[in-house]
């Protein structure tokens, strides 16, 4: 009987361990990044209303692709003389491509369609290899820069920090929040969205650290001293600031730390908690779109970029 037994149990113990060893093998590896290009062509699955262009980056030697959004009636001949306000987007992820976050467009286009917003341009950049960084040979910060005297001189822009925005979730909204700081002779309003400030944080108190196997040169470059330096600044523009964060995104607490940070700064900003919502630009929209349109569309009608009322 024993022997019996110990058979029944051996058999048990192969059985289980045939499982275990399938499951590893036919568990899924985790997903490569891919490649990174500095000219992405639009999915299949993108909005007809988007735009794909490039420009010449002289700081990176090479074309460079970017996304646009053009308002309605743009290309009518009764427009021609109408010039726009700007919003720049600034993508997610590592790394760059200027169709991250395309899909975006599902909320703007139709605030514009419905005349819930006024005619808007919306520009989507590739942040470069390390997102919306210079970092060795690929300078995502410095083609963004050319981005912005590219599209003022080939579209009807209001080609004055008045008429231009920042936006940008999750690296983008890191990356906006260092720009805004940055440049603020640029832009009258910015929405750092979602980003991930605790690795600002990390590169501040770390001589530039944000990993053991990246470091960011200078350390200065990111959310928390650049907040410093432009209190610094004399006669610095006032910029209009958008915080906002989900209750259920893993940036949740880095993005309440930093609006502590700001305040305390006396960097006045509109801090948004949007509750039960994780780290989605899309799930974030669905539940507060429309205040950050109009976010923008307030700040440009403040600082007098708005060229009609709608």
């Amino acid at each position: 009987m024993r022997c019996r037994t110990q058979t029944v149990s051996a058999i048990v113990f192969v059985l289980l361990f045939a499982s275990v060893a399938f499951a590893q093998q036919t568990k899924k590896a985790p997903k490569k990044p891919a490649p990174f290009n500095w000219v992405n062509k639009l999915p299949k699955n993108a909005s007809k209303a988007i735009q794909h262009a490039t420009f010449h980056s002289d700081a990176n030697d090479t074309e460079v692709g970017y996304c646009i959004l053009l308002p309605p009636g743009y290309s009518q001949k009764k427009n021609d003389d109408q010039r726009y306000p700007v919003v720049y987007w600034l993508h997610g992820g590592r790394p760059g491509s200027e169709t991250k976050n395309i899909s975006m467009v599902k909320y703007i286009e139709p605030a514009m369609k419905d005349a819930k917003i006024p005619p808007m341009i919306y520009v989507f950049p590739n942040g470069g290899k390390l997102s919306h960084y210079d970092h060795a040979e690929f300078k995502g910060e410095q083609a963004f820069l050319e981005l912005i005297n590219h599209i003022d001189a080939t579209y009807r822009t209001i080609a004055d920090r008045k008429g231009r925005a920042i936006e940008g979730f999750s690296q983008g909204g890191r990356g906006a929040g260092r720009d805004m700081f940055k440049y603020p002779e640029l832009f009258c309003s910015a929405a750092p969205l979602g980003g991930g400030h605790q690795h600002e944080k990390r590169i501040s108190e770390s001589e530039g650290a944000e990993s053991n196997n990246l470091t960011i040169s200078p350390p200065w470059n990111n959310t928390w001293d650049l907040a410093k330096k432009y209190t610094e600044k004399k006669n610095a523009p006032k910029l209009r600031i958008l915080v906002a964060v989900g209750t259920e995104d893993f940036n949740f607490e880095a993005n309440q730390e930093w609006s502590k940070h700001m305040k305390s700064l006396g960097i006045d900003h509109e801090f948004v908690i949007v509750p039960d919502i994780p780290h989605s630009s899309q799930k974030m929209y669905e539940k507060i779109g429309d205040h950050i349109l109009n976010f923008h569309v307030e700040s440009f009608r403040q600082s007098g970029g708005l060229s009609r009322p709608i």
